[in-house]
């Protein structure tokens, strides 16, 4: 069997510790690179099963064995990954969350010259949802109000998430909306009466809670909750080796975990 040669950014976070142990269950894939920030304790330690790979904060070092780079970090690191693996042909798997503009238009500049899968979630559950999401949107595209409240870990330094972000990019985008001109992020004060046209965002920040989103339609006389639960980081690392297969026969593109599930219509 050919094996998927996979590299991990972050390897030594919370996320890349759980996707190491996903390659290393894989038997389809190896861990074949493991980066880090340049002056971290972990640079050098090995990861992986034995003999594992170093931590290395060079990229060239790190991604010197690697087809694939799994990249769960921050935004101003992963765009320094993606003009690494587009020159040299790595395809890359995102799930960093938090980019403005012009790192998205990166990223789909990047795509041109390797295969790459951007998602703010790939858990196989949320990605499920978002496409009920979909349905329920064009089903109660009026009389209705939308809300969608999402807690995750006290760690977290992006708000609202990824997640939550796209679920309601999904929302507007089948109720012929705009989010950029649609969305509500706080409210404070007399804030009036809501607008039906608004779609609302709640961000709870807590203790070790992997990530919960809910979005509320509430309508007169009845509300529809659709939600999904984390309880583990590993249905992200699941979803991204999973996502790694889907990219093994594309040379270049953009694409996100709809495209991987067949979501699409």
């Amino acid at each position: 069997m050919n094996q998927m040669k996979i590299a991990v950014a972050g390897a030594d976070g919370r996320m890349g510790r759980m996707l190491v142990d996903a390659l290393d269950a894989a038997p389809d894939a190896v861990l074949a690179g493991a980066l880090g920030l340049a002056g971290s304790p972990a640079i050098g330690q090995r990861v992986g099963q034995a003999p594992g790979v170093a931590i290395e904060a060079d990229l060239a070092a790190g991604l010197a064995g690697a087809d694939y780079l799994i990249d769960f970090t921050r935004p101003e690191g992963t765009l320094k990954h993606l003009a690494y693996c587009a020159e040299h042909g790595i395809k890359l798997i995102i799930g960093t969350t938090g980019f403005d503009d012009a790192g998205k238009a990166a990223i789909a500049a990047a795509a041109e010259k390797t295969a790459i899968m951007f998602a703010p979630n790939m858990s196989v559950g949320v990605n499920v949802t978002l496409k009920l999401l979909e349905l329920a949107a064009k089903s109660m595209s009026e009389g209705y109000d939308i809300e969608i409240i999402e807690a995750h870990h006290r760690h977290k330094v992006d708000a609202p998430s990824g997640t939550a972000l796209k679920m309601g990019e999904v929302i507007a985008d089948a109720l012929g909306r705009d989010l950029n001109e649609c969305a509500v992020y706080g409210r404070e004060g007399v804030t009036g009466e809501r607008d039906p046209s608004t779609i609302g965002f709640a961000t709870i920040r807590g203790g070790d809670i992997i990530g919960d989103h809910t979005v509320l339609f509430a309508g007169t006389g009845e509300r529809i909750e659709i939600s999904h639960k984390s309880s583990s980081r590993a249905s992200y690392a699941s979803g991204a080796l999973r996502a790694c297969r889907f990219l093994a026969d594309k040379a270049t593109g953009l694409y996100d975990m709809q495209d991987v599930l067949a979501l699409k219509d």
